[in-house]
């Protein structure tokens, strides 16, 4: 892992010009993040916005940044700090750092940017910008067409396929939340509660330098590991329980996001085992066969296929497993996408509209598009035991025939199963596995005794 590893000031130049190239006929206007009040005189820990990351790399709040295709001119426009703010906050570049910093050519203060527009705007009937930049500066852009989808889609486009910088952020973000889950492997015992897992995993991404996680920590033991994005994390671990944890740091705005399911007395019950074994061929298969071209829906759907045969195997499904995935059954059992993108979110851009295909299934997928090189995706098969809907009485109505109700609800008490590495697709052969955490039955047991 390299904490001193940055995007290259060229690598965000070429960025800021490709989008002027989408968007030649317009100003292009984003605003950067503002600190946002928690209670009272306290603001929550600040995060850029995630397009402003991308183009300039700048994770100082209350920043702009103005594109002029035409005039191919491009400026960062920073806040005016005193004294004062330096006494309570610290330091805050200036214009001529921040040239220096972020490889902007033009550089000035946020007072200065509605006289700039009024300059810039000559020759231009549209303005591509964000809501809050559209808000803040409406009566500078009076007159002009704004449009802020066109600019979404625009980036949205881009951002899909990772540079090798991107991929090296994302590769940090892993490798400190690989340490960090071993370190909760090892460290998880029965009658801990579940924050405590919580503090071990973000100690260790905040140790390795990593303070801010992609996404709230999921700490799930027991029958919470059935909740998809349970959020407590209030709950005492029991002998016998598997904990799902479900957790990332990110690295210089790009994300990590990794779930493993593990013993919390450190050895699976045959029971255990049988499920798990089921969730991991899954995703060894979906990982195997992820290439260029290849449908992500069809990825899902193999997802289903390989458990639903499993479940069979249970004795928890009947009959035949097309049938099963078609009608919803497997849905009780798996109700969320195998993927989603990953990058400067951890659900990050889903590519454009243009990359987006048609959902073949009767449940929203959060990424159906052709797999390309460059993407960063998370393949997280699961099944899960939830009496919620093993108790609907219209789904034992509907599945009575293919779902052994039964035999499922002996599963109750178990919770769920979920396994997610993040892979990138390579431009040829398999794809490259970016996590490093032990899933394979006895490996996961030999982290749990260490």
């Amino acid at each position: 892992m390299n904490l001193d590893h940055k995007i290259s000031t060229a690598s965000y130049l070429a960025q800021r010009r490709a989008l002027a190239r989408k968007l030649p006929d317009g100003l292009i206007l984003l605003a950067g993040g503002e600190m946002v009040s928690r209670n009272a005189d306290t603001d929550y820990e600040f995060r850029q916005k995630s397009d402003f990351l991308y183009l300039c790399g700048v994770e100082e709040p209350g920043c702009s940044l103005l594109i002029d295709p035409k005039r191919g001119r491009q400026t960062l426009f920073m806040p005016r700090i005193d004294n004062e703010h330096r006494v309570w906050l610290g330091h805050v570049p200036g214009p001529a750092e921040a040239r220096r910093l972020f490889g902007v050519a033009r550089v000035d203060y946020a007072d200065a940017l509605p006289q700039e527009l009024r300059r810039a705007r000559a020759g231009y009937r549209k303005v591509y910008a964000d809501p809050a930049a559209l808000k803040v500066h409406r009566e500078a852009l009076a007159g002009l067409r704004p449009s802020s989808k066109e600019l979404d889609e625009a980036l949205c486009e881009m951002r899909a396929c990772k540079t090798p910088g991107e991929v090296a952020l994302i590769e940090c973000a892993s490798a400190a939340s690989g340490r960090a889950h071993r370190a909760v492997m090892r460290s998880a015992r029965p009658g801990q509660f579940e924050y405590e897992a919580q503090a071990v995993f973000e100690a260790e991404c905040r140790k390795a330098g990593l303070p801010l996680l992609a996404f709230p920590t999921i700490a799930a033991s027991g029958t919470n590991s059935a909740v998809l994005h349970y959020h407590r994390n209030n709950s005492r671990m029991r002998a016998g329980d598997l904990l799902l944890l479900d957790a990332g740091a990110e690295c210089r705005g790009y994300a990590a996001d990794i779930t493993r399911t593990f013993p919390v007395s450190g050895r699976f019950s045959a029971r255990q085992k049988e499920v798990y074994s089921i969730v991991l061929q899954a995703q060894k298969e979906c990982i195997a066969m992820a290439r260029p071209g290849l449908i992500s829906a069809d990825l899902h759907r193999h997802s289903m296929k390989v458990m639903a045969e499993g479940l069979k195997s249970l004795g928890v499904l009947r009959g035949d497993t097309d049938g099963l995935i078609d009608s919803g059954a497997m849905r009780l059992f798996y109700p969320h996408g195998l993927s989603h993108m990953m990058g400067l979110d951890v659900h990050d851009t889903p590519g454009g509209r243009k990359r987006m295909l048609r959902n073949p299934f009767k449940f929203l997928l959060r990424f159906v598009a052709k797999l390309e090189p460059g993407f960063v995706v998370t393949v997280e098969p699961g099944l899960y035991f939830i009496a919620a809907l093993l108790n609907d009485p219209e789904n034992r109505r509907k599945f009575k025939a293919s779902v052994d109700f039964k035999r499922a609800e002996g599963f109750l008490d178990f919770g769920g199963v979920r396994i997610e590495d993040d892979i990138l697709i390579a431009a040829h052969g398999p794809a490259r596995g970016l996590t490093n955490v032990p899933k394979e039955i006895s490996d996961v047991e030999e982290a749990c005794r260490r």
